[in-house]
């Protein structure tokens, strides 16, 4: 029977009951149970299938499963038996902070109650045992009637919560002489949140007495997984424990466990009469990095086109991306030039600290590498270490042609407010109305570059060429089907220049064109005027129609824009 495809499906146990479409992870158990590790820590980017496979660890394990061996029976991890010998054996209690997002510190503190009454309530024939104390059933009444009455008078005591989950430890370890399993997933979303809305001081408090008591001080605690996003510090929450090991998306274990290899979704393209679309889908999906693999596949993406036989920017489209919106937005001028090179297809080499201190993003500007590697919109081709003390100095790139998607996506938001003005000022430049060229572009430029630090000052005048040269390019991104844009290096020319190419040679109405920008410089230039006579001068003095002539261009059918630029001030001036 052919399996069915099931978008978002994330219980393991419903998967595989219902014959849904499944890629066999299970040597995660495997590599997992021999490893040895106490507390493992495994970072994936969104979507990558950390939830379901927590939830196959929880019905592997756990002792309220032992009926669920069936689900295994057909799956890697059943060929032996000492791996056979371990389902159903422990107790475990499975959290999850997926859905602990809120706006206020309350909210998000009343979210991590609700999470873990949700692990109680799973255990709740504990309270049919006679050795069950006082104490621990009232623990057990008291977080029930919070989670179904949140904000009422007496909310339960920060004690109490951080606790929880080691008092729930030490009554299953009473009650089947055997140390526990605790699996927690998306551990660091109410963190993302607490800092996105900055409440990040009060909140970090009190989750670092939480992940102390339930991993460091847990003398019933056998073996832990979390799994998230980021590697957020060991000195913001996870400074008192030492037995944690910590696997990124640069570590060599596992590699395979999360996201399909090309070898499985071209296995799957084949069983689904896809086989053609293989390089497709290997353009738009492929591309992520784990330790040295560098043939991971997106499987959100690969199980909706799978269902939906189009390609689509799924992933993208999930995407939540308010903190790094803000930090590229707030960054320097300098990480915006890296971001264009990134956007032209080119690696950019950095180092940075892959462990994000949130309470240092906005200080360490090189932090919004390392947030973007564990978000997945980069990947890291290479991981050169460097001097004495081997500093870890990443090759990076955009991970594929939907993360590419994302970024467009990304950049078009921050011109949405002006966007009337942005259409008129790219029907402006296609007619050659200068006028309405330089009125247009300065209504975007006020709206927009409010929202970018305009400092870092090449030559103390204003931002670098190269950010405006970026700026001007994402305007005339939508152009691409009627002109062929190359920019500075694609050309071969001058640094900054900007060449629209008409694919219909002889449309009078889409005449070729060739920008070149330039920043007022005031020791060289007294106004604005001087500075775009020098960038047209530039245009003349480099041959810069020489490739349009080759094509088959005449003089009259090409124009010439200088671009001046002065913090947010900008003057267009055009030469035919």
């Amino acid at each position: 029977m052919n399996q069915v495809i099931s978008i978002g499906k994330q219980d393991f146990s419903s998967l595989r009951e219902n014959n849904c479409f499944y890629i066999d992870k299970s040597d995660l158990i495997r590599e997992w149970w021999d490893s040895q590790d106490e507390i493992t820590l495994i970072t994936r980017p969104r979507r990558f299938g950390k939830t379901l496979n927590m939830s196959m660890l929880n019905y592997f394990f756990s002792n309220l499963y032992t009926d669920k061996k069936a689900l295994f029976e057909d799956l890697s991890i059943w060929k032996e038996e000492k791996y056979r010998n371990l389902q159903g054996i422990y107790p475990v209690i499975f959290i999850s902070f997926a859905s602990v997002k809120g706006n206020t510190y309350q909210d998000t503190r009343d979210g991590v109650i609700m999470a873990i009454n949700e692990a109680y309530s799973e255990h709740r024939y504990l309270l049919e045992w006679k050795g069950l104390t006082e104490g621990e059933r009232k623990c057990f009444e008291e977080l029930d009637n919070y989670a179904k009455n949140p904000g009422i008078k007496e909310p339960v005591a920060n004690d109490t919560i951080c606790n929880a989950v080691k008092n729930l430890s030490n009554c299953l370890y009473r009650y089947y002489k055997k140390k526990i399993l605790i699996f927690l997933d998306e551990y660091d979303t109410p963190m993302q949140e607490s800092y996105l809305y900055e409440y990040w001081k009060e909140f970090i408090a009190f989750i670092r007495n939480f992940f102390n008591a339930t991993f460091k001080t847990n003398p019933y605690l056998e073996r832990a997984m979390m799994t998230g996003i980021t590697r957020v510090s060991k000195e913001s929450v996870f400074s008192d424990l030492n037995n944690l090991n910590v696997v990124t998306t640069t570590s060599r274990e596992y590699e395979t466990c999360f996201g399909f290899t090309e070898q499985e979704v071209f296995c799957a393209l084949e069983t689904m009469g896809m086989s053609e679309e293989k390089q497709l889908v290997k353009s738009w999906y492929d591309g992520f990095v784990f330790g040295s693999r560098k043939d991971i596949y997106n499987p959100w993406s690969i199980t909706n086109y799978l269902d939906k036989k189009q390609l689509r920017p799924y992933w993208a489209d999930t995407s939540s991306n308010g903190l790094i919106n803000r930090l590229i937005r707030r960054s320097s001028p300098e990480i915006k030039e890296l971001m264009e090179e990134l956007l032209q297809g080119r690696e950019i080499v950095v180092n940075f600290d892959e462990q994000i201190v949130f309470e240092q993003l906005e200080q360490d500007e090189n932090a919004i590498w390392s947030l973007m590697l564990a978000s997945g919109y980069l990947k890291a081709t290479e991981v050169e270490y460097r001097g004495i003390l081997r500093d870890p100095w990443y090759h990076l790139m955009i991970t594929n042609l939907e993360t590419t998607a994302m970024f467009s996506s990304l950049f078009k938001g921050w011109f949405y407010q002006s966007r009337s003005n942005y259409n008129q000022f790219v029907k402006a430049l296609l007619n050659s109305d200068l006028d309405a060229m330089n009125y247009y572009m300065n209504q975007i430029s006020m709206a927009t570059f409010s929202y970018f630090d305009m400092s870092g000052k090449e030559d103390g005048s204003g931002a670098p060429e190269r950010f405006y040269h970026g700026f001007v390019l994402g305007l005339i991104a939508d152009q691409t089907d009627q002109y062929e844009i190359c920019s500075n290096r694609e050309s071969g020319f001058g640094r900054y220049d900007v060449m629209m190419i008409p694919r219909k040679p002889g449309n009078r109405r889409c005449p070729a064109i060739i920008m070149e920008f330039k920043v007022h410089n005031s020791k060289k230039e007294e106004t604005l005027e001087e500075t775009v006579d020098h960038a047209l001068d530039q245009i003349e003095a480099m041959n810069y129609d020489a490739q349009l002539f080759a094509r088959g261009f005449e003089r009259r059918e090409i124009r010439h824009y200088g671009f001046a630029f002065e913090g947010k001030k900008v003057l267009i001036g055009m030469r035919e």
